[in-house]
C-alpha cells in the first residue's frame, strides 16, 4: 500500500486509510471487564499515567493492579481549557461491565492515590457491595457516560477528530461527556467507550454518539460503528455483533458470550435461544498502519461467519 502525502507532506492519517478500506469495527475493542478512571487535568503524554500531572510512581502501580484482574485504568478530563496545578477534587468513575452486574459508581476526591483502598478484584467480580464498602465515598450514577480518546501524544487522530466530537458532545449532555487518554484503536477514530456498559464505538459522529448515549440510558445498544463490549473477547465481541446484526437484539444484557474454541464462539440469549457463531481471523489485505506514523502491516483481522442456531457447546 502507497502512503498518500497531505499538503505538508505527511503520510495520511491512520483513520483515513481505515476509512478508504472499510476495515470492520467488529472485534477490536479492550478487553476489560470494569473500568477505573480519574480526572488529571493538564497535559498527558504517550502513556499518561505515568507521564502526566499524575503521581507516576502510583499511576504506573495501580495501572498495573487493574491489568492482573482485567479491569481497564485510565485518565480523563473535562471538555475545554482549565488550570491544571491547581488545587482541586478529582472525579471518579468505577464500573462493572458484566451482564446482570453492570453498574456506575462515582466520586470526587482530593487525591487520586485514595483508590488504593479500592477493592480491584471486586470490581473485576461486579461486586458492587464490596466496591462500597472499600471507597465509601462512592455512589452510584444513574446515568451513563461518555469517554472520548483525545490524546495526540498517543496518536494524532484521536486529537484532530476526538476534540471536536467532545466539544459537541458536551453541549447536549453537559457532565456526562469526558476526554479520555487511551482507548485504543486509534485507527477508528473518533472513538469512544461508553460506560457503564463497557460499549465501544468508532467513527462516531455527533449524531451517533448521542444515539449511542440515549440508548445506553435505555439499556440497549446501537450497532452502528460497534467494535464491541469490552466484557468479552475480541473473539467474544465478534460474535456477539454478529448475532445482534442477525436477529435485530438492541438489549445490552440480551446476549452473553457463553463458549469459545480455536473455531467458533457459543452466544446465548436470555430467553434461553442459543448460536454458534464460526470466527476466523486473516492477514489484512493490504497491510494497513494501526496508528500514524507506523509503517503499514498485515495486521490480524477478525472475519465472524453466519451464526447457525444450536445448542451451546
Amino acid at each position: 500500500m502507497t502512503h498518500r502525502l497531505d499538503a505538508t507532506g505527511r503520510a495520511g492519517l491512520c483513520s483515513t486509510f481505515c476509512r478508504e478500506l472499510r476495515e470492520p469495527l467488529a472485534g477490536t475493542a479492550v478487553v476489560a471487564v470494569g473500568w477505573v478512571v480519574v480526572e488529571q487535568p493538564g497535559p498527558w503524554g504517550a502513556k499518561a499515567p505515568t507521564q502526566s500531572h499524575l503521581d507516576p510512581a502510583f499511576g504506573g502501580a495501580f495501572d498495573e493492579a487493574c491489568k492482573k484482574v482485567d479491569v481497564r485504568f485510565g485518565l480523563i478530563r473535562s471538555p475545554g481549557r482549565h488550570p491544571d496545578e491547581v488545587e482541586r477534587s478529582h472525579q471518579v468513575y468505577v464500573a462493572s461491565t458484566l451482564p446482570g452486574r453492570t453498574w456506575l459508581l462515582g466520586a470526587c476526591v482530593d487525591d487520586p492515590a485514595a483508590l488504593k483502598e479500592l477493592d480491584l478484584d471486586a470490581v473485576g467480580r461486579g461486586d458492587r457491595t464490596a466496591v462500597l464498602a472499600s471507597l465509601p465515598s462512592l455512589a452510584p450514577i444513574d446515568e451513563p457516560v461518555v469517554l472520548v480518546c483525545t490524546n495526540g501524544k498517543r496518536d494524532e487522530c484521536c486529537a484532530l477528530l476526538g476534540r471536536p466530537l467532545v466539544s459537541a458532545l458536551e453541549k447536549l449532555a453537559p457532565g456526562r461527556v469526558w476526554e479520555a487518554n487511551h482507548l485504543g484503536g486509534h485507527r477508528f477514530a473518533p472513538t469512544a467507550t461508553f460506560l457503564p456498559a463497557g460499549t465501544m464505538h468508532g467513527q462516531l459522529t455527533v449524531e451517533t454518539a448521542t444515539a449511542v448515549l440515549d440508548a445506553a440510558g435505555r439499556g440497549d445498544i446501537v450497532l452502528t460503528g460497534l467494535r464491541g463490549r469490552s466484557t468479552w473477547t475480541k473473539r467474544g465481541q465478534a460474535a456477539e455483533i454478529a448475532v445482534r446484526r442477525l436477529v435485530g437484539e438492541l438489549a445490552l444484557d440480551a446476549l452473553s458470550v457463553v463458549g469459545e474454541d480455536l473455531e467458533a464462539v457459543a452466544v446465548r440469549h436470555v430467553d434461553g435461544r442459543s448460536w454458534t457463531v464460526p470466527v476466523t481471523s486473516a492477514p489484512a489485505d493490504p497491510p494497513r498502519p494501526e496508528s500514524c506514523g507506523k509503517e503499514p502491516f498485515a495486521m490480524s483481522i477478525l472475519h465472524p461467519g453466519t451464526p447457525e442456531p444450536g445448542e451451546v457447546r
